[in-house]
């Protein structure tokens, strides 16, 4: 039988936070929103020291779109957000930073390489329930993972797979894009959709390719990965945080981060060519 995770361990840990140093007289800027952007965050945050020293980030891993409220509620300086503007985010401005892909993983043990957008969907509505139907040698049912609604990843999910239907009562929603691979890991039997941060080298899981296109960088960079999509900057739309903009319009411009984007394992969007050096 498979079953649904109340998320109460999720609850009760609250929010995972990235701090910068503090430094003598430093600026503290809050943030929150995406965990699934927390690896390529704490990557910029490092990075951007070196632009602006005395600026510092507090940043709160509780999900896009619980991110996206915080702003609008005045918690937040800024979100990261996983999904586009959606009617809900009245107030808000919304700003492309860089391209990520939306990854299907299994198991390791599991010897299926390349599933249909349809067929995923097959699986998370709960339409097809053994992985016989797709070839497997996993004879146990299949166990699903994905994540609660205050995910912006859910979202995307919802609208890009799922046609906009709820995903089924036998998903084990989990709290933190990082959470569905370790389940997924441990799971031979286990499916689940995961930040391209989160399904790489050394996560214990296999990206799926979805209508023969594998979640990797060079097909999310040419848009042909179906799940290919953007991390956003939320602002409010009146009287935005100037030190959150600025860090946006550096993460969105530079060259520097653009180089820091694409070690951390997405692609930069609008920064990726080195500008030409200036004559003397």
């Amino acid at each position: 039988m498979k079953r649904r995770t109340a998320g109460l361990v999720g609850a009760l840990a609250l929010a995972t936070a990235i701090a910068a140093p503090a430094t003598a007289q430093a600026a503290t800027v809050f943030g929150s929103g995406s965990s699934a952007s927390v690896p390529y965050l704490e990557a910029l945050f490092k990075e951007y020291k070196k632009v602006s020293p005395s600026v510092r980030f507090v940043y709160t891993a509780n999900n896009g779109n619980a991110g996206a409220k915080d702003v609008q509620t005045g918690k937040s300086a800024f979100a990261i957000q996983t999904r586009p503007p959606v009617a809900s985010d009245s107030g808000l401005s919304y700003s492309k930073l860089f391209l990520d892909g939306l990854c299907v993983a299994v198991n390791p043990a599991n010897n299926v390489s390349d599933l249909k957008i349809a067929q995923v969907r097959d699986i998370f509505l709960g339409t097809v329930t053994e992985w016989s139907a797709y070839g497997s040698n996993i004879t146990a049912p299949i166990s699903a993972f994905g994540r609660f609604s205050t995910a912006g990843l859910y979202t995307f999910f919802q609208s890009a797979v799922l046609e906009g239907q709820t995903q089924a009562s036998n998903v084990t929603a989990l709290d933190k894009d990082g959470e569905v691979s370790v389940a997924v890991s441990r799971n031979q039997a286990g499916i689940g959709y995961v930040g391209l941060a989160n399904s790489g080298p050394g996560k214990g899981v296999k990206r799926l390719k979805l209508n023969g296109q594998p979640c990797e960088q060079s097909a999310i960079k040419t848009l042909k990965y179906p799940l290919s999509r953007y991390a956003w900057l939320v602002l409010p739309a009146r009287k935005p945080n100037k030190l959150a903009t600025q860090f946006g319009d550096w993460v969105r411009t530079s060259y520097a981060a653009g180089k820091v984007i694409d070690k951390a394992g997405a692609v930069p969007a609008f920064n990726a060519k080195k500008p030409p050096r200036r004559k003397k």
